[in-house]
């Protein structure tokens, strides 16, 4: 049993398909195979059931897939600490985002950061849901991810830098348009653009309506919260988003307006990695300099 079997079964697991993985790692599917059989040969038992479109791990092979995971993203943190340490002030920051999290959180840091630290390169990954940030860290050398806090994940410290209120982007003509901020009551019959299918911010939007008694209707769906307040400009309905800190407000002969919409939990944003205490200096300070420049 080598780590390079462990390495590709946790990736085959995660896939469910030995041809995708071989395509990832340019090499035949019957390698990839051969890594499977010799771990089933040294743990004496069937790890990965086949079907018809693709490969799913057996219940020993979940057992192996957990402890495999942690422990390679363990072994690669300590690597990376260790090159970090020879390296010194240069080496890089590897950090997992979402399609607008640098436009709004992150712009300033990272301009103060590349001042405080010229040596050290940033890399960032566009993911498309907290759930993707959170597969990245593990799968991966990353080390930060930029998430919409949500409900405990095993093996990942989670971290709020900030917490963000809800506002309502309604069209000029709305007759909320004028209001100072709107009641939750107030949705109830409006026409919603939704937030991303499956993502974070839905499920706690969903469940802050709940709490509040209010089903709105959603007849228009998006990709991120940028998509919906261009929506919303345009006309095709209202949309309720996050106020992230460089949230443009449309001047008063605009298309759109922001109205705050209280009763309704505000959205916590932060950091995520597997472990705060094996953080790189550098991807410490990294982090340490985005929640100074999003709490000022």
């Amino acid at each position: 049993m080598t780590l390079d079997d462990l390495r590709v079964f946790v990736a085959v697991c995660r896939a469910g398909s030995l041809s995708a993985v071989a395509r990832d790692l340019a090499c035949t599917q019957s390698a990839v195979s051969q890594h499977v059989r010799r771990l089933e040969r040294e743990t004496g038992v069937a790890l990965l059931e086949r079907h018809a479109r693709g490969v799913v791990p057996t219940a020993a092979g979940r057992v192996l897939q957990a402890a495999a995971s942690e422990g390679i993203a363990g072994l690669d943190l300590a690597l990376r600490r260790l090159k970090d340490l020879v390296d010194g002030e240069s080496g890089s920051v590897r950090v997992a985002t979402g399609a607008t999290t640098v436009r709004h959180f992150m712009a300033d840091a990272v301009v103060t950061f590349r001042r405080q630290h010229p040596k050290v390169s940033l890399e960032f990954r566009t993911e498309n849901s907290s759930r993707g940030c959170f597969a990245a860290l593990a799968d991966s050398e990353l080390d930060l991810a930029w998430i919409t806090i949500g409900s405990p994940v095993r093996g990942i410290e989670q971290r709020v830098v900030m917490e963000l209120p809800w506002v309502l982007a309604v069209p000029a003509g709305e007759a909320l348009a004028g209001r100072a901020y709107a009641e939750a009551d107030d949705l109830r019959d409006l026409r919603l653009i939704r937030l991303p299918p499956n993502s974070t911010s839905a499920a706690h939007l969903d469940a802050a309506f709940a709490e509040v008694g209010v089903r709105p209707v959603f007849d228009t769906s998006v990709a991120d919260w940028d998509t919906a307040l261009l929506l919303a400009e345009l006309g095709l309905g209202c949309a309720v988003v996050p106020a992230v800190p460089d949230l443009a407000v449309p001047g008063v002969e605009g298309p759109v307006r922001l109205i705050p919409v209280r009763d309704l939990w505000p959205l916590a944003v932060g950091w995520a990695v597997r472990r705060w205490d094996a953080l790189s200096p550098s991807a410490r300070a990294f982090a340490e300099t985005v929640s100074d420049s999003c709490r000022g």
